[in-house]
């Protein structure tokens, strides 16, 4: 079910057939444009360059034929060892990073490349004549056809060395990252506009759902992939609703159960629960609804892709704590990024007047997620406990608030004291502790830091804490 043009286009540019199949076509374009131009200049070019462009036919043919073939077998090389990459990676990590591989563009781009450079070839073919049918060859698309051959041999060189690269655990982890920030900076910015009226959104909200409400049910059933928020907002001033979701972004909906209730202001507007009326199919529409979750505006499911990396190499049977510790890091890397934007408005306005009652992701909900099942994994880890901690006085320095702070704190004590019961050393639980101290002594005095100073923070690790001196 489309919620827009983002929407689709998102969901197009994420699978293996939308972008080769774009490149084929292109690549057929450039065929038929090549026999075109060689139909015009080839007596011109083989006068000034015999020995490059001067070929017979059966050789052009041949030479034609036996690169399309090898350019095929190429394809269902590169497919194979798409699928293989895309297997391990499930197995290794989490199945949560399927879809990342199918919407891998290098990937894509060189399936492509090969598919195209196929068709390419058995277009030039099929218009080479010799002997009775009258002797035509389009000189200048055969000598393309071998350069495209050529690129392609590089195409294969490039693509084992990014698939080697893209199977490692840094590479997946940081790509995850990289697009959930991405995902935080366009959701929460730093400036977020206006907010609705206090008291018409504190009347609003105590409203209950009585007979002027209307229920506009869910399209599918499937997890809901993104909202067209300026199409919601649209609907809602034009038809002078005010509109409460029941399911966020990322959240599972049933076909035929409510996704959102929506009130006229009218009360003779009202067309009671019965599903008519243009808004109501209006309203369904801005909802994109799929069997799978998606990063573009769901940053909670970015961040659960890394803690399912996390826990799956915290498990005792597989026991890399540097993967562990790589995913906690790029964890504090995208909370960091997150603690000084505000996030829990749930109300949205136009023109001062309130329209969309929406549920979202919050900080806090945002911060357990990313650390209540790593903390119980890592109780008897001591290293990944120590990064867990690190990672905490890290986004404790970034919070923008002292709530956030103390909700950072509160984290903190549960990390060591999970790891106070689990970590058997008393060396690594001194350790523990001096950083638990650290990260809460950050929470209660810190200030959120400049962006320079942060990175700085990141590179580097935090100051030293003063030494006291004796006597």
């Amino acid at each position: 079910m489309s919620g827009g043009p983002r929407a689709l286009w998102v969901r197009l540019t994420g699978t293996l057939w939308f972008v080769p199949s774009g490149i084929a076509v292109a690549m057929a374009v450039l065929a038929v444009a090549m026999i075109e131009l060689s139909t015009r200049v080839d007596d011109d070019v083989l006068r000034r360059f015999p020995r490059i462009f001067g070929a017979s036919a059966e050789s052009s043919r041949a030479m034609l034929s036996a690169i399309a073939g090898a350019i095929i077998t190429v394809a269902g090389l590169t497919f194979s060892l798409t699928m293989v990459a895309v297997t391990q990676a499930s197995s290794q990590y989490t199945p949560r990073i399927l879809r990342n591989f199918m919407r891998d563009r290098v990937s894509q781009v060189v399936l492509g490349a090969y598919v195209g450079i196929f068709a390419y070839c058995l277009l030039v073919v099929r218009t080479i004549r010799s002997g009775d049918e009258g002797r035509f060859v389009p000189s200048i698309a055969v000598v393309l056809g071998i350069a495209l051959a050529m690129a392609g041999v590089g195409a294969l060189i490039f693509f084992i060395h990014h698939l080697a690269s893209a199977l490692q655990a840094s590479t997946i982890v940081a790509r995850i990252t990289r697009d959930t920030v991405q995902v935080v900076d366009r959701l929460f910015p730093e400036d977020v506009g206006e907010e609705a009226p206090h008291d018409e959104a504190d009347a609003a909200l105590a409203v209950t759902l009585d007979a002027r409400w209307t229920a506009v049910t869910a399209p599918a059933t499937g997890y809901v992939q993104a909202v067209d928020a300026d199409a919601l907002l649209r609907v809602a001033d034009r038809h002078d609703l005010v509109v409460r979701l029941v399911a966020a972004v990322g959240e599972f909906v049933v076909e035929g159960v409510p996704i959102l209730w929506a009130l006229p202001r009218a009360p003779s507007d009202a067309p009671g629960r019965e599903q008519g009326g243009d808004w109501c199919r209006a309203l369904r529409e801005v909802f994109t609804v799929s069997s799978f979750r998606t990063v573009e505006q769901d940053a909670a499911f970015g961040v659960r892709q890394l803690v399912d990396i996390a826990l799956k190499a915290l498990s005792p049977g597989v026991n890399d704590t540097t993967t562990a510790t790589t995913c906690i890091d790029h964890l504090g890397a995208i909370l960091a990024r997150l603690a000084p934007r505000r996030v829990e408005s749930r109300l949205r306005a136009r023109d001062g007047t309130l329209r969309v009652i929406a549920p979202g992701p919050t900080f806090d909900s945002l911060l357990a997620l990313a650390v209540d099942e790593i903390r119980a994994s890592a109780a008897s880890n001591a290293a990944a406990a120590a990064r867990l901690l690190t990672m905490l006085e890290l986004v404790a320095s970034c919070a923008a608030s002292p709530q956030r702070r103390q909700l950072v704190a509160a984290h903190v004590e549960r990390v060591l004291g999970d790891a106070e019961a689990g970590v058997s050393s008393p060396y690594d639980r001194g350790r523990l502790r001096e950083l638990a101290a650290r990260a809460l002594a950050t929470a209660r005095e810190a200030r959120a830091l400049p962006t320079g100073a942060r990175a700085e923070w990141v590179r580097n690790g935090p100051p030293a804490p003063p030494r006291s001196r004796a006597g």
